[in-house]
Formats: structure tokens, sequence, C-alpha cells
């Protein structure tokens, strides 16, 4: 197996050989190629992570490129079809998007519905024309209708409006299980899509304004550890989410690509009995970095979506053994890799 991360890629491939690559579905020659779109990321590194220790266990007959925003702007199509060019990929894993927290989102929801209605378009638009065999992106829970029945599941998607604080990411990501549908109708394209709850792990962006719940909560904590104040965290903590350790996906999404046979997505997440409540994060991440000052909820701040209980029934039909980490063990794990890297962290 080799692994091309983003920081090597361009020397890497100075001498990469694309002589066995040909366009316009002609299917695969030689090694399985992945292309991981956004592989620099909280998941993409997860993923590198994972499949060099396959490697390192005499896994073979792989080839993986983890690409980053330096290496092409996806919203140019021009660009992204250069990249394909460039990698010849017969299988894509597709994470690059422009994403956000909340309050990003509430923000700057025309911005996160064009963005990424352009990069998703472009990477599959292009896979196809390049004979890519299958790609498999990466959805959301947020493209869930706002008001529905719980616990949601695969056939729920399209049932009614998301959330309002999200709609233009929520529909972006919607549209992605619509051109695979459409693709494999008028083409026999196999491409799909993965849908996992609430992701965190090393990587990840910390950035306090703009992150999501878990990253933003842990660098919060940091700080005020450090610099001896109270703890504040927006909203009421009482809204519930099923959190999945970064790694763990990273094992669902090789297996994907490898194993799962759908067009329809599929859901990636621990199950319902596993749902918490941010309050819960809150306190896991609190006992993680040993903080013992006062910890105060800003109810000013908004809420979100209250409650996204998504059933794994679906994988747990495929893989009903599979052992997700412990929530506090990856909390843990997380919480020293950003204390052991504050200097290099996105924040």
């Amino acid at each position: 197996m080799k692994i091309w991360p983003e920081s090597e890629v361009t020397f890497l491939h100075k001498d990469f050989d694309n002589s066995d690559s040909r366009e316009q579905m002609d299917g695969p020659v030689g090694a399985m190629r992945v292309l991981v779109t956004g592989g620099s990321g909280l998941v993409g590194r997860a993923i590198e992570r994972v499949v060099k220790e396959e490697e390192e266990g005499g896994r073979e007959g792989e080839e993986w490129i983890f690409l980053s925003s330096k290496d092409a702007n996806l919203m140019s199509a021009e660009e992204t079809r250069s990249v394909f060019q460039k990698y010849r990929p017969t299988h894509v894993i597709h994470l690059a998007a422009m994403v956000g927290g909340l309050f990003r989102n509430m923000r700057q929801n025309l911005d996160f519905w064009r963005n990424n209605i352009f990069i998703n378009d472009n990477v599959l638009h292009t896979a196809h024309e390049f004979g890519v065999v299958k790609v498999v992106s990466c959805l959301s829970t947020c493209i869930f209708p706002d008001k529905t029945t719980y616990p949601i599941d695969e056939t729920m998607i399209h049932n009614g409006p998301p959330h309002e604080s999200n709609f233009g990411y929520a529909y972006a990501k919607r549209m992605i299980d619509v051109h695979n549908r459409a693709c494999f109708q008028q083409y026999g394209r196999r491409y799909t899509a993965v849908i996992p709850t609430n992701v965190f792990g090393p990587h990840d962006n910390f950035n306090i304004e703009d992150g999501h719940v878990l990253p933003g909560l842990i660098h919060k904590t940091y700080l005020a550890k450090k610099e001896g104040k109270p703890l504040q965290v927006w909203g009421s903590g009482r809204p519930l989410r099923q959190f999945i350790y970064s790694l763990d996906l990273a094992r669902l999404f090789v297996w994907v690509l490898r194993e799962y046979d759908e067009v329809e997505p599929i859901i990636l997440s621990v199950g319902e009995e596993d749902e918490l409540s941010i309050k819960d994060a809150v306190d896991a991440v609190v006992e993680a970095l040993g903080f013992k000052g006062d910890v105060i909820y800003d109810t000013s701040k908004a809420d979100g979506q209250f409650k996204k209980t998504a059933s794994n029934a679906k994988l747990r039909k495929y893989l009903p053994d599979f052992k997700f980490t412990p929530f506090k063990a990856a909390i843990k794990e997380t919480c020293d890799w950003f204390v052991a890297n504050n200097d290099i962290a996105r924040k």
C-alpha cells in the first residue's frame, strides 16, 4: 500500500506513472488508487492513520492520495479536472466541504449553499468523466428534516425542510444524494454517501467562534483553565447529540469504500442509547482537562436543533460486532492531542 499525505503529495508525484490510466468509463486497471479530498482535515487525517496502520499490518494493493485545499480549489471545474488528470484515481473519498459550527452557518447560509454545490458537482461529475469506479461522499445528520419522527433513518432525508439555522449547508449536502441516484439511473455508477453524526477527534478545527461544539468546548475549557476563569458554555446544555470519534468513523469509511455496495446512503453512528446532552459532553471535557473552575451556561445564545437522534440499524445489519471507542476515552485522547499540539492545532 502506498500512501501520499497532503504534505508530501507534490513531491511524491514527480515520478508518478499514469500510463495505465484512462478516461470515460473504461474502468480500473491495476491497483486501487484512492483520492481523498479534504485529506488534511479531521476525517482525512483519521483515515490516513487507519490505512497506515493497515499497511504496517501487511495490507497491500492500494494507493492513497490525501489532498488539501492547497492542491486544488475544488470550486473550480478546471482545477478539479486538473487534479483528477494528475492523479487518475480509481476510487474517491470525498470529504472536502465548506464547514462550520452553528453560528457561522446562521451568518452565511448562502455561502454554504453555493460553495458546497460547486465543490460537490465538480468532484462527482469529474469522477464520472474519468471513469472512477466508486465515490464515497460525506453527508451530515443536519440534512434531515427539522420536524420529523425519531429515530431518523436513511429513508427520511428528503421528507421535509432541514433546520433553518443551516439550511444552505443541509440542502447542498442533500443534493449529493440526488446526484448519486441520478448518476446511477443514467450511467450505472455506484456512487454513494455516508451520514455520520457529530464527529470529533485530533486534527479538528478548534476555533471557538466557527468550529463545531466539541472542539470549541475543548479550546474554551483549555483557555479557562489556563487563565483561571469560569468556563462559559453557549446555550442551555440541554440539546442532545450522538458523537462519533474520528478514528471509528475512519475505519467505517474504509469499510464502506471496500465493501458497501448500495447507492443509498448509510448512517455511521453510535446507537440511540449513546446519545448525550451537551452538558454531558461539557462534563466529559472538564474531567479530561482537569478543569476545577465554575461552568456557566449562557442561555442567551441559540441552542440550534434540539435533537437529531439517528438509527444505526442499517450499519448494525452489516457490522453487528463493530466496537466504538467509549466516549470518555475518545474525549481524553482528543483533549490530550489538543494540549500536546496547541501551537499547531487549527483554531
